[in-house]
């Protein structure tokens, strides 16, 4: 009623009804009628209308930020890395500061724990031993301290001598102490996930793993995110750290009994086909590196061994470790210690793939690296190897 050529049009069609019944010539006479009525202003439309409503409440900045958070949970893949020379120098730019920030840590660490060692009362200086290291010295403590047993045949068979079973103790130690540091335990979680899902599934993961690592309460740190290029494709790796097999037990149910976790693992299990998770330890002369930005490309070589030789694979590893380094940067080194057992992963950074064959080949050159191939290569029942691309979220990339 408050449209006024809407009213005047309904009032055209009544007056043109009338005429058809009263007028038979309508066709004639209908030319004679008054010219039509205006057309009707045009209505702005409704789209035109949100849109600068939108824009008047809300800022660009909100724009930007919106248009960057789908950029941030976006599929990683090879072109995304560069392949130019220039990338490799910033790539070892990166490594070289990254390198030298850790040293002086290490520096400010021992200059701080030096000053309270001296400042404390020695009965309060010892330092707080691992639960390997604590086990370690209760399993000596016994072989030692052990009441003795009448010497004869039958007791040396049944007991072994206390020489032996000292023997015995340092060996189960020392294989405790050399092999694992024991402070953490990794996980390594396997996502194969559907074609036409990765997309959905980058985004509830990106939405997810970050929020949960980022609460002190589930006692977890992200290592990082990964998905494979060449390899198992459509596979994603992720890689956590716990504080020993407590933190893990307390991380699981903490993260379990959020209110959001159930609508997660749902939508979870809708996006993947299969899902595969180890325990891990890292091995005691190759930490498990810190948070860093470096850029480029990863791989993770898997190792499958024959039964025994993990303590001979380490030995030979700790030496071939440091030619290693001096041509290529690693992440990190693990061994299974429950899922696939047997199972080595090596995790080692590039900046692409060319650059990755160049360093491969000049690790030959470094003294005690053929060695140390020449030494693992009987040990090793089967091998895979990936390349992976950093997740936007993960927080080694």
């Amino acid at each position: 009623q408050n449209v006024p050529w809407l009213k005047q049009k309904k009032k055209r069609h009544l007056l043109v009804t009338i005429y058809l019944l009263i007028s038979p010539t309508f066709s004639k006479n209908i030319l004679s009628l008054p010219n039509p009525l205006p057309k009707p202003p045009k209505a702005k439309m409704l789209s035109q209308r949100l849109v600068r409503a939108a824009g008047a409440a809300t800022p660009r900045s909100a724009l930007r930020a919106f248009s960057s958070t789908s950029q941030q949970l976006k599929v990683p893949s090879m072109a995304d890395v560069s392949a130019a020379p220039k990338s490799v120098a910033s790539f070892n730019d990166k490594s070289k500061q990254f390198r030298e920030q850790l040293v002086e840590q290490q520096k400010q660490r021992e200059a701080s724990a030096y000053t309270q060692s001296s400042s404390s009362p020695a009965s309060s200086s010892e330092p707080a031993q691992d639960s390997s290291v604590s086990a370690t010295s209760g399993q000596k403590a016994e072989a030692t301290q052990e009441p003795s047993r009448k010497a004869g045949p039958l007791t040396n068979l049944i007991y072994g001598t206390k020489e032996g079973r000292e023997l015995d103790a340092q060996l189960e130690a020392s294989f405790s102490q050399v092999l694992a540091r024991g402070k953490y335990v990794h996980s390594i979680v396997q996502h194969e996930v559907k074609p036409d899902k990765v997309e959905e599934y980058t985004k509830l993961v990106g939405s997810w793993y970050p929020r949960m690592a980022s609460m002190p309460e589930n006692k977890v740190h992200l290592v990082g995110s990964w998905r494979t290029e060449v390899g198992d494709c459509d596979t994603f790796v992720h890689i956590w750290e716990y504080q020993r097999y407590q933190g893990y037990h307390e991380s699981i149910h903490n993260i379990g009994s959020h209110p959001e976790f159930a609508e997660f693992d749902k939508k979870l299990k809708s996006l993947i086909t299969s899902k595969k998770t180890s325990l891990m330890q890292e091995f005691s002369f190759w930490p498990t590196t810190p948070p860093r930005q470096l850029g480029g490309i990863f791989e993770l070589r898997s190792y499958t061994l024959h039964p025994g030789n993990l303590l001979e694979w380490e030995t030979h590893w700790r030496r071939g470790l440091k030619a290693r380094r001096e041509v290529m940067e690693g992440v990190g080194a693990w061994f299974v210690q429950i899922g696939d057992l047997n199972t080595v992963h090596h995790l080692w950074q590039f900046a692409n793939l060319e650059e990755r064959k160049i360093r491969r080949e000049k690790s030959w050159s470094v003294e005690g690296w053929s060695e140390t191939v020449h030494k693992t290569v009987p040990l090793i029942q089967s091998m895979k190897s990936r390349i992976l691309i950093p997740m936007p979220w993960s927080p080694v990339a």
